[in-house]
């Protein structure tokens, strides 16, 4: 392996280019492929962000030996089967939001690369934001005192498209999938597994969750309260709850640069920008984590990622919601 890492990414969608754009800003990381499921859109993608190799197929840019790690940048349904085709090609992986469309395909693509002995990370760029880097430091230091609730929300009205990958099921569309799964990391990463789940969502004409709202417990009594969705436009706020204090990330608090500590009878706003487009603070954390020779981060383990994988699994069983592809 080379100093830096060299990347590959699967997709040259909207996703994709967010990734390849945050590279140019990331230390120890270099571009230097790309695979699209056509030679045209491979070569467009490359053209747009000057990336030396291009490949019409995913299967040949797993196999590119130039190659450390990979992106998986596509749709919902195909991150299972793409982050196998790159472990079995010996590639790191980091792969999109959500991990899979259900814990058992997430445990298949972990159990592979435990086997082969790879790194493997979903990428939930949210928790390397400074915000809630902050946020975790001061959950640690205690300044909240005894944690008693979590608050969340993203929502948004998408247009009305019945095929596209928001609201089409066989692309798992709906707003958990897409955006509550920020919300659900959230609460995992400040309160960890939940004990008791209870949730409603309004099912759409095209059979996926329009929008939602759901409440995880937990043994010490603490509640999450999410929000999320694809048709209803909704302020993007998170707040941390203690008996001591409270945080407020402010909108839209998932990649967002302001928050505000409420404790010891006074408010504190905090200004943390990001580097680059936010996406930089994921990537480096892949090449630190291949530098030091781990196969997962500490910041997003992937025993974690498969918490959350099964939290949403227990939250579309309660609505009835099965994609096609299950």
């Amino acid at each position: 392996m080379s100093s830096n890492t060299r990347w590959g990414i699967i997709g040259s969608g909207a996703i994709a280019g967010k990734f390849a754009e945050a590279l140019r800003s990331a230390e120890g990381a270099e571009l230097v492929a790309v695979g699209s499921r056509s030679q045209q859109k491979a070569d467009a993608f490359a053209e747009r962000f000057q990336i030396p190799r291009r490949h019409g197929g995913y299967e040949a840019l797993a196999a590119d030996e130039d190659i450390d790690a990979v992106y998986i940048a596509t749709p919902h349904p195909m991150h299972c089967a793409n982050s196998l085709l790159c472990l079995q090609a010996g590639k790191a992986v980091l792969c999109e939001k959500p991990f899979a469309v259900n814990a058992r395909q997430a445990a298949e693509v972990i159990g592979l690369a435990r086997k082969k002995k790879l790194f493997l990370m979903e990428a939930m760029w949210a928790r390397f934001l400074p915000t809630l880097v902050k946020t975790r430091e001061i959950l640690s230091a205690g300044t909240l005192g005894e944690l008693r609730m979590v608050t969340a929300a993203f929502a948004f009205r998408a247009g009305w498209n019945p095929e596209g990958r928001l609201l089409n099921p066989v692309l798992a569309g709906g707003g958990l999938l897409d955006v509550g799964v920020y919300c659900v990391s959230l609460a995992s990463m400040v309160l960890g597994k939940p004990s008791r789940i209870a949730g409603l969502a309004d099912i759409g004409k095209t059979g996926v969750d329009e929008q939602s709202g759901v409440v995880l417990g937990y043994d010490g009594g603490q509640l999450a309260v999410l929000i999320s969705g694809v048709r209803t436009s909704i302020p993007h706020e998170a707040m941390i709850i203690g008996t001591e204090g409270m945080i407020r990330l402010h909108h839209p608090w998932w990649c967002g640069t302001r928050m505000t500590l409420s404790a010891g009878g006074k408010d504190e706003v905090l200004d943390l920008p990001f580097k680059g487009n936010g996406y930089t603070h994921e990537a480096e954390e892949v090449g630190r984590c291949l530098g030091a020779g781990r196969l997962e981060s500490e910041t997003m383990p992937l025993d974690e990622t498969l918490s959350i994988m099964k939290t949403l699994d227990k939250i579309r069983a309660q609505w009835g919601l099965r994609y096609p592809t299950e």
